[in-house]
């Protein structure tokens, strides 16, 4: 006789989920980013501090998605082989004290 109740057995967690709009989606993000370098370039010199600000926010997003990658079961080296860098320097630049 099973005694394991289902709804409080862990469901395994996918690997690898696949989204078909990633591409797309950075795309459009791109064009956005290029847009707004493009304004600035005309002589609307108080979006400059916009701009900057969107690289921060860039970084920020980078070390979510890179958490969350290794959240998912991502190790360091495929992160690493993603970003051209190799695991150790991938480790040190988001890894920090998280696991």
């Amino acid at each position: 006789m099973n005694t394991v109740k289902k709804p409080l057995t862990p469901v395994p967690r996918q690997r690898r989920r696949d989204v078909v709009e990633n591409d797309q989606f950075a795309s459009f993000a791109r064009r956005i980013i290029r847009a707004h370098g493009r304004r600035v370039a005309t002589g609307d010199v108080e979006a400059l501090r916009d701009l900057i600000a969107l690289s921060s926010v860039i970084d920020d997003a980078i070390g979510e998605a890179v958490i969350g990658l290794r959240a998912f079961g991502y190790s360091w080296a495929e992160i690493g082989s993603r970003l051209g860098i190799s695991r150790q320097a991938a480790q040190q630049r988001w890894g920090g004290d998280k696991p």
